[in-house]
Parts: C-alpha cells; structure tokens; sequence
C-alpha cells in the first residue's frame, strides 16, 4: 500500500469545497484510486436517483460500466443487494454464487471478473449508492483492503452530501440529479467522439478528461459544448 497515495487520495476526496466541483470527475477519480491502491482489477459507483433507483456513475473502465449496467437492467447481483442491504457484500469467488445471481455471475465471468466486494455509500441511515470492486481471479480479498475501501466509500459520500444548505435532502437531490444529467452527456461526447476517431470508449473518455483537466474545463461542460459543435478539441491528445 502506497501511504502517500492513500494519504493525498483522501484529501482529495474531502476537498470538494470548490465552485466547479465536478462530481463525475470527482467520481471517477475515487474508481481509479481505488485500482491504483488496493488489489482489485476495477471498480464501479451506483447512485441512486430522485426515485430510489441505481444508475452506473463512475467505472475505472468499460468492461465493469457495462457489467454494472448489467445488473440493474437484471435486476440482480452483488452490489444491488449491498446497496439495499447497507451492509458490505464480499463474494471471492463468483462460481460458487451462480445459484444467487446466475445471470450476473454469467456475465461476470464473460467480462472477465471472478471475484467482487461490494461497500455501501452511506451516511448514517441513509444509503445513497455503492462502491463496487471487482478482480480477475478468485480468492480472499485483502482484510486490511476492506476497511480502507470503505473508509474511502464514506469520505466519497460525506463529501457528496457535505452542507451547502440547511435542507440535507434537497442537496442530495440536485448534486445527484445533476450527475444524472452530467453522466447522459458525457457518454454521448464519448460516443461521438470514439466514432469519430475510431478509438473505444474508454479511449475517449480519457482522452476528454485530459482535455477538460488541461483547459480548466468542467468535464460535462466539455461534452456538451462539443456534442453541439461548439468545442472542436483543438489539441486533443488520444
């Protein structure tokens, strides 16, 4: 464990307390952490919207934002149940649960994942998503890796609902509706953009991030001034 990733990874985490904080990046950022540090392949993040239901936020990269889609349109796995539940959900092994979660545990294996812990995003009662990990081989998780991964999960979620007014829920529901959005947008610039240059679509995101990152730029902003032709990426780097 890198102690000074791990140490900048949580002030990152906690200093949000800007004007144009960007949750989807901010997001991201907490999936991509969690693969630099921990012993884990991929993670993904679920929030739940204005309604109550999961939808894919953030993933390290396409292969595991298509599994966790994967799920909520079936209805079944892992993390759905760590959410409802509040409660972690640690599978080593994905063969042994094809009786649980038969289609997920299909998938998985297509997608190549064996194994998978699922930590909730929580604060006090309130559950708002999940943060998902996920390993190309079977066996036990790191037990010193748990507590950090949620550790990391809270600090995110903290975060997410800090105070900017004294109405807790209506915070929650306009930083999550506007990640909603955010998220709709960036996966349609990803997708012009991957067309485009003919690259994948994990190519393009990271491309659009390092653009938005150079230029001082919201990254929903970006792809939206670029989905309408506004924004050409002069200078964009694949």
């Amino acid at each position: 464990m890198d102690q000074q990733l791990l140490s900048r990874t949580f002030v990152e985490l906690a200093d949000n307390l800007v004007a144009d904080f960007d949750l989807i990046d901010f997001l991201r950022l907490l999936t991509d952490r969690c693969v630099d540090m921990l012993d884990v392949s991929a993670a993904g993040v679920l929030l739940a919207d204005l309604n109550g239901e999961l939808r894919v936020m953030a993933a390290s990269d396409e292969q595991v934002r298509l599994l966790e889609l994967f799920q909520l349109q079936n209805d079944e796995g892992p993390c759905l149940e760590c959410f409802h539940h509040g409660t972690p959900v640690t599978v080593p092994d994905l063969a042994t649960e094809a009786h649980r979660w038969p289609r997920f545990v299909a998938q998985a294996h297509q997608s190549g994942f064996a194994a998978v812990q699922a930590h909730p995003m929580r604060l006090r009662d309130e559950v708002v998503g999940a943060l998902n990990l996920f390993r190309t081989s079977p066996g036990p998780f790191d037990p010193v890796d748990a507590p950090i991964a949620q550790a990391l999960a809270d600090v995110a979620t903290i975060s997410l609902l800090q105070q900017r007014s004294t109405d807790r829920s209506t915070v929650l529901n306009e930083q999550l509706q506007t990640a909603l959005n955010s998220r709709v947008l960036i996966e349609q610039a990803k997708g012009k953009l991957a067309e485009r240059l003919n690259i994948d679509m994990e190519t393009a995101f990271t491309a659009l991030r390092g653009y938005a990152r150079a230029h001082n730029r919201r990254l929903s902003d970006l792809a939206r001034a670029f989905i309408d032709g506004t924004e050409p990426l002069s200078g964009l780097v694949v």
